[in-house]
């Protein structure tokens, strides 16, 4: 979670003196509706009544943003231009240069604390930096994803430069027919891939750019929020592993039950279970690991996670328009390889937040409530506060130290330096934290 904050920023209410009532606006019918509604002091407004707080859409934020009077407490959901670091393009535009920045800046070791993306090139327009990469390296598999669709929509694996010649191709709709997949490249603006502008084309279906990147063709298998100047960023405790439905094999790229974990590609296999579904708690992961490779291995690969978060999050810290009213819930999808090498392979600035059983909506209940914590609309924070409910504190204009109690019980005796994946009693610390408000009487 990354969260707007001005340099000089003061406490803005005193501890003891919450603000009485939050009035906010919610774009979505799902886990965080029922976390706003059943929060105390906070009402629901409809329509074009005045808010305090708004959980937008991007869509929204795109026609009104601009043009929206905001007044010093008001929050709203995303950054501006949140894409620099969701989409699959600017990402690695970001990060390739904030890699070439730190390897200036601080030297080769330091740039390669960045290598934790695949190779990847955007598609059309490096195309043929793409082609010069394939023939290297003939035979391994790549992953075609577009830009700006989620749940595994679009994304196809090849490992034969026909299939992109083929895809590069811009297709004319069939009369009659059925409408075809989105498969002809989008060039410089008004143009096709070819160069020929879409004006002389209105035959042909222009579409989204895509990103072609290395497929990780060797996974690790079991059982076979808040400002960007200065940056301020949490980390949550729990997530989830994800796992595909399907036994891992590199011998049909085309089952997309192998390949893709996403909850609305699995739940549609043949032999899906949603009792059970795809999903083990990170905490569970975590002692998995730690019993099959030991401890230090373990705390190795979180640390690394870890890395990749604050990396990440500096790539686009001077691109993000920053904005005081805005925080940003941020979902990261990690793959993990067999050397225990973590990949980034994208961040999502709008996660899902529809549960698919009753520990998922659990999980995301408890992340969306400390959430609200964290953005304090109620002003009960100090702003000095390292952890918040399931919440740490790792970034704040630097590192954050981690030898101040906040991490509990050691794992045989290993002492972490990651909070991801560890013990979180919530419940317990966000008592301790707001006790003082517990003697407040009720207005």
């Amino acid at each position: 979670m990354v969260q707007k904050r001005s340099v000089n920023e003061e406490s803005h209410a005193l501890v003891g003196e919450p603000r009485a009532c939050i009035r906010f606006k919610c774009a979505l019918t799902n886990t965080i509706s029922d976390v706003l509604r059943q929060r105390p002091g906070w009402v629901e407004v409809k329509e074009e009544g005045e808010w305090d707080f708004y959980w937008c859409d991007v869509r929204w934020l795109q026609e009104n943003f601009d043009h929206t009077y905001m007044d010093e407490h008001v929050r709203i959901s995303h950054f501006r231009n949140h894409y620099e670091l969701t989409r699959k393009n600017y990402i690695v535009k970001n990060l390739k240069r904030f890699r070439k920045q730190l390897e200036r800046d601080a030297g080769k070791l330091e740039a390669a604390k960045c290598d934790f993306f695949p190779k990847t090139f955007e598609m059309p327009s490096e195309y043929h930096l793409f082609v010069e990469e394939f023939r290297k390296n003939p035979g391994i598999t790549w992953i075609m994803k577009p830009v700006a669709r989620s749940q595994g929509r679009g994304i196809f694996l090849f490992r034969k430069l026909k299939d992109v010649i083929d895809w590069r191709k811009p297709r004319k709709p069939r009369v009659g027919g059925p409408r075809l997949p989105a498969a002809a490249s989008r060039g410089p603006a008004g143009c096709s891939a070819d160069g020929a502008r879409f004006d002389e084309q209105k035959d042909e279906i222009p579409v989204e750019n895509y990103v072609a990147q290395r497929y990780i063709e060797n996974p690790y298998l079991i059982g076979g929020e808040l400002p960007y100047l200065p940056l301020k960023a949490w980390l949550y405790r729990d997530g989830f592993a994800r796992f595909s439905n399907t036994r891992f094999t590199l011998n049909s790229i085309d089952d997309h039950y192998v390949h893709l974990t996403n909850v609305a590609v699995q739940k549609t296999a043949p032999d899906y279970d949603p009792e059970k579904g795809c999903k083990w708690m990170i905490q569970q992961f975590r002692l998995y690991l730690t019993a099959k490779h030991g401890a230090e291995s373990t705390e190795n690969l979180f640390s690394e996670m870890d890395n990749i978060f604050i990396r990440s999050l500096q790539s686009v810290q001077k691109v993000i328009i920053s904005d005081k009213h805005c925080f940003e819930l941020y979902g990261y999808d990690i793959l993990i390889d067999q050397d225990l090498k973590p990949w980034l392979l994208e961040v999502n600035a709008s996660p899902s937040l529809t549960a698919s059983s009753q520990e998922d909506y659990e999980l995301k209940t408890r992340l969306l409530e400390d959430t609200l914590n964290i953005v304090d609309m109620e002003g009960r924070l100090t702003g000095k506060e390292k952890r918040v409910g399931g919440f740490d504190l790792i970034w704040n204009d630097g590192p954050v130290s981690r030898g101040d109690g906040n991490l509990d019980t050691p794992m045989n005796g290993f002492v972490a330096n990651t909070h991801l994946g560890y013990n979180n009693d919530r419940k317990k610390q966000l008592k301790q934290l707001f006790k003082p408000f517990q003697t407040q009487p009720k207005v």
